[in-house]
């Protein structure tokens, strides 16, 4: 029973075939549309809204100067809050809960960040090393700190998506095999722990796209 609460967590596969690659194509299928209209429909317009209004918000702290990597940012964004939603439907694999495709995607990002930033201004970027007005003596130990601590950057994000999702799953298994259990027994019970589910399920709708954001 435990290991099987686990197995959502493996990748499937058909015919030796890994199914991740389904899940990580899909998004932009049902994104991006074809038409000869600016706008073909509802569902058109709605798409354009949302893109609007997330990339205002991806590049409201960054510079005019940084607004070339909307498109790059904004393609990111979308596709972990398409595999994040789709991945709460049943009988479905979020290909976000592996680890190894978050620091897929964590690591370039930061490495790309740390080197576009060396290079505009290498002055601003060291002094991150080292915080203002910091006593000679705790020099030496800070420039030690604050350089780990931009190397576990990319780990942070890999790992807080990673288990902000994983954890989240596991609630949601554990509660609907609770309720599923208890139905013929504990109606009472069941109902309480169905009303519960329901509300973690919008829980995790929530968390889903935040967590695409803060990535």
């Amino acid at each position: 029973m435990i290991l099987s609460f686990f197995d959502q967590f493996m990748i499937p596969q058909t015919l030796g075939i890994p199914l991740i690659l389904i899940a990580i194509m899909t998004p932009p299928l049902l994104i991006l549309t074809s038409s000869s209209r600016l706008i073909s429909n509802r569902l058109s317009t709605l798409q354009t809204w949302m893109l609007k209004t997330l990339t205002k918000q991806l590049m409201l702290p960054i510079g005019l100067r940084g607004h070339k990597w909307a498109s790059m940012l904004l393609a990111i964004t979308l596709l972990l809050i398409s595999m994040n939603l789709l991945g709460l439907l049943p009988y479905t694999f979020t290909p976000t809960t592996q680890l190894s495709m978050n620091m897929a995607l964590a690591i370039p990002m930061w490495l790309t960040t740390v080197l576009v930033g060396m290079r505009n201004q290498p002055t601003i970027s060291l002094g991150h090393l080292l915080p203002e007005g910091t006593p000679t003596l705790l020099i030496p130990i800070l420039i030690v700190i604050e350089t780990i601590s931009l190397f576990i950057r990319p780990l942070a994000l890999g790992v807080r998506l990673t288990a902000n999702l994983t954890a989240g799953h596991l609630l949601i298994q554990l509660i609907s095999t609770a309720a599923f259990v208890l139905m013929p027994s504990m109606t009472l019970t069941a109902s309480m722990a169905f009303i519960i589910l329901l509300l973690l399920t919008g829980l995790e709708i929530a968390v889903a796209m935040i967590q695409a954001y803060v990535f």
